[in-house]
């Protein structure tokens, strides 16, 4: 069974790597460990660090060696982070560490998040039926943030081989806590939050009057909902069967309609290019979360794409979590791998009971194993908690 705990660079580097396998596999009864080796800025309090109890990282960048030879021509590239030049290579440590710490590796990709790039690279970002660009979320339909992502596995992969590498936000990314210190006056409800995430960039045009989309009809009812949830005093729930009638929520907007039903198509032809590129020894799956489809992600053809996926149901209770699994399951199909996400933060988990009951929910509905939510973030007596999960699973 897939065993992780996902795990920041900078906590192996002040933890130690020793002590950083010591604790994930004899305290916590983990057998991999989940790297970020690209990843977007953030405030964490650090509770195991005996130095860095807050930690800003570097917007955007990258915690492996880039293969040169591979980006000599790439319109878009990576930054190496400061951390690697300065306190080292842990992705290369840990894998080449495997038999002595018997740890698996898996490398935590962040994708097309990415507001460093965004910035220096406006012509590749999602953009609202407005035009205005959302600079966090370089977009799947640009070739060129496409490129970066493909080589950014390709490289990772074929120079570290790590045992799995997970895929984060390769898609389409909300509207609401993506980016820093968001205003939000008007108070917006799922809904809108959605439609406000709706991309009309040039790509996504080009793109989708290719497959014959009506791309302008949507980018018109779209806007027309975004003006008219700006007039309100209050939020109104315009949509009833949101979200869970998924794309059909729309089905009264026939161009609309049309659009989201394309929209799956740059997602899902990513991760087909992805996992193409990737080195056949890296089990390469998805991050998700419940309603993919919001992101355009079709967990249908992710079965048929790549190796699987990760499902992220943080504050779910075990009985939802079965039926998210369940519902994966049938998705993805028997023969791929299929994980659940857990946080262990208080107070959406205040003990080890409530942690394993979910493990135990997503593992007896069909689940291979569990990525536990975060390493350094937690303070170090929670791993006896994940470790009384790994307990209830195995």
């Amino acid at each position: 069974m897939h065993l992780s705990m996902w795990t920041y660079p900078w906590d192996v580097q002040d933890q130690g790597l020793e002590a950083l396998a010591a604790e994930l596999s004899g305290r916590a009864g983990l057998n991999t460990v989940s790297l970020a080796t690209s990843y977007h800025a953030g405030r964490f309090l650090q509770p195991r660090s005996p130095t860095q109890k807050a930690y800003f990282p570097e917007d955007g960048t990258v915690y492996f060696r880039p293969d040169e030879t591979l980006w000599q021509d790439k319109t878009i590239r990576p930054l190496v982070a400061q951390n690697v030049v300065e306190r080292g290579d842990m992705l290369d440590a840990l894998t080449k560490a495997r038999a002595a710490t018997g740890l698996k590796v898996s490398s935590w990709t962040v994708c097309l998040h990415n507001s460093r790039l965004g910035e220096l690279h406006p012509d590749h970002v999602t953009r609202n039926a407005f035009g205005n660009a959302n600079t966090y979320n370089l977009c799947p339909s640009s070739p060129a943030a496409r490129d970066y992502v493909v080589t950014l596995v390709r490289d990772i992969t074929t120079n570290y081989k790590p045992d799995m590498l997970e895929l984060e936000s390769p898609n389409f990314m909300g509207f609401a806590h993506e980016h820093h210190h968001e205003k939000d006056g008007v108070g917006l409800n799922a809904e809108d939050d959605f439609l406000l995430s709706l991309c009309f960039c040039d790509h996504c045009t080009a793109r989708a009057r290719k497959a014959g989309v009506p791309i302008e009809g949507a980018r018109k009812a779209v806007s027309r909902f975004i003006a008219e949830l700006c007039e309100r005093a209050v939020p109104e729930k315009q949509f009833p069967d949101f979200p869970d009638a998924g794309i059909d929520a729309f089905r009264a907007y026939p161009e609309l309609h049309a659009f989201l039903a394309w929209r799956f198509e740059p997602v899902s032809s990513l991760i087909g290019e992805i996992k193409a590129a990737a080195d056949a020894a890296t089990r390469i799956v998805l991050i998700d979360l419940k309603d993919g489809w919001l992101g355009g992600v079709d967990l249908g053809d992710v079965g048929k794409l790549c190796d699987g996926a990760i499902l992220c149901c943080y504050d779910m209770t075990p009985q939802t979590i079965g039926g998210v699994i369940r519902t994966g399951r049938s998705m993805l199909g028997n023969e791929k791998f299929l994980g659940l996400g857990l946080r262990v933060f208080y107070p959406e988990v205040d003990g080890p009971a409530i942690l394993a009951a979910r493990a135990k929910a997503a593992v007896d509905a069909g689940a291979d194993g569990v990525n536990f939510y975060n390493y350094g973030l937690i303070p170090a007596k929670r791993l006896d908690w994940v470790h009384e999960a790994v307990r209830a699973i195995t």
